[in-house]
């Protein structure tokens, strides 16, 4: 990939929006090369590579209203084109949503450890996933496919540059691998799972380990039963309660909360919201956060969050136009647009440090899983998108898991598992084991009393 040149941008954009009468502009630009492979019982699927460039434009007229427009074409005429809609979309800009530079554009950032690896190619990659595929049927003889998988690799490379003198850039490489079985044995219905992991290059990811992960997993479930309708305490993996957390997110969302659209309210911030010993942060910056940026999409430097400390909420993610209307600096968490979004990075979750509490009553529902309805370990999520509802904080998903019960493990059939998000924090009841490291966060096990399971009929 072409490594993009900051400062030759800049004299080139400063020049056009010169010559357009532009006096106030900023822009973000990204380009990478992709290459993938997807393999089916040993034989190539699909190869896929691709080269993507493209750039986002934002002028400002002089009424201080905003257009913008994005454009693949990086020739002298294509930003030419591209500043002169924006200049001409910026009389349609809405007067009462105008964002501005981000006062932090230009304040230091923190340098990320990040090696950059040269690509392996598109038929190395084939050839590692063609093993690691054979690996994993091998494992068991019920492993019949592998129906979802993917080795991928990827340079890349952003940038933001404003009229104001900001200028961040940021090469990347990462690599991806996913393996996602499916078991089958006569008379029973199948049965899958999966896993997956991520590394700075391809030749780092822990292939070993994901096949291992997925036949576990896979294999634990081949033993199913239904599970009776009830209320169960219940022990949500570190990903299915990061899932859960991130699928309500707009509880921190600055954007959500002055659209109307989250639990929170400005007058939210100080107020309980979980159990008295909960902490989340939002630390894009942590090591284990692969992909890692260290400036959003309008150049803030990204930057620990906390979001819920003991139970207080107290803070929420900001983009420039968000942290000006709660008169607070912006948190690095924003995109680039005409009406900017705001999103998390990579959540980290656990007790809050010197509270007391966070292991409470293990021991009692540990033992209580010797009798009675048993306890649910909750090891998957699924149908996030449709059985949230985010703004009115309820949520009905089903799960992969298991059921403990009077000393023996046994994968549920099928269910489902259902509440409200502001009830489930505050019925946590303890943390079990290291936190983990995932793709979307640092979490422990998650221990919650009396959610209702919806099983057999």
């Amino acid at each position: 990939m072409d490594k993009l040149d900051a400062p030759a941008l800049r004299s080139r954009i400063e020049t056009f929006a010169q010559a357009q009468a532009i006096g106030r502009w900023d822009l973000g630009a990204a380009s990478s090369n992709d290459s993938s492979v997807q393999v089916d019982r040993g034989e190539a699927k699909q190869m896929k590579a691709a080269q993507r460039s493209s750039i986002t434009v934002r002028v400002w007229n002089g009424d201080g209203l905003v257009g913008i427009t994005s454009t693949s074409d990086l020739s002298d005429s294509g930003l030419q084109k591209a500043l002169a809609g924006a200049q001409d979309a910026s009389a349609f800009g809405n007067p009462d949503d105008c964002p501005a530079f981000s006062p932090l554009a230009t304040a230091p950032l923190q340098v990320l450890e990040q090696p950059l690896h040269e690509p392996r190619g598109i038929l190395e990659l084939l050839t590692s996933l063609k093993d690691a595929e054979r690996q994993l049927l091998d494992r068991h003889p019920a492993l019949t496919t592998v129906p979802y998988n993917g080795l991928a690799e990827r340079s890349s490379e952003r940038l933001y540059l404003n009229s104001d003198g900001a200028c961040r850039q940021q090469q990347l490489t990462t690599a991806s691998v996913y393996l996602y079985a499916r078991a089958e044995q006569a008379g029973r219905k199948p049965r899958s799972a999966g896993a997956v992991r991520l590394a700075y290059g391809a030749s780092d990811l822990d292939l070993a380990g994901c096949i291992t992960e997925a036949a576990d997993r896979t294999i634990a479930h081949l033993d199913y039963a239904p599970i009776p309708t009830g209320h169960y305490t219940c022990v949500f993996s570190p990903e299915a309660f990061l899932d859960l957390i991130g699928a309500f997110s707009s509880l921190f969302n600055a954007r959500a909360v002055l659209d109307g659209v989250s639990l929170s309210s400005r007058s939210s911030l100080g107020q309980s919201l979980a159990v008295p010993f909960l902490s989340i942060a939002d630390n894009g910056l942590h090591p284990g956060n692969i992909g890692a940026s260290n400036f959003d999409g309008e150049g803030t430097p990204t930057r620990r969050l906390s979001l819920v400390e003991g139970g207080v909420l107290e803070n929420f993610l900001h983009s420039e136009a968000t942290a000006r209307a709660f008169k607070v600096a912006p948190t690095g968490h924003a995109g680039l647009g005409a009406k900017v979004s705001v999103g998390p990075d990579w959540f980290e979750i656990g007790a809050t440090p010197g509270a007391a509490g966070a292991a409470l009553g293990l021991d009692r529902l540990a033992a209580s899983s010797q009798g009675g309805a048993g306890l649910v370990l909750i090891d998957s999520l699924s149908a996030l998108h449709a059985g949230v509802k985010a703004s009115q904080g309820s949520f009905s998903l089903p799960f992969d898991g298991w059921l403990l019960q009077g000393g023996e493990t046994r994968s549920i059939e099928a269910a489902t598992v259902a509440g409200d998000i502001r009830s489930l924090l505050m019925a946590i009841v303890g943390f079990e084991g290291e936190a983990k490291v995932t793709p979307d966060g640092l979490c422990p096990h998650v221990w919650v009393e009396g959610l209702s399971i919806t099983g057999e009929a």
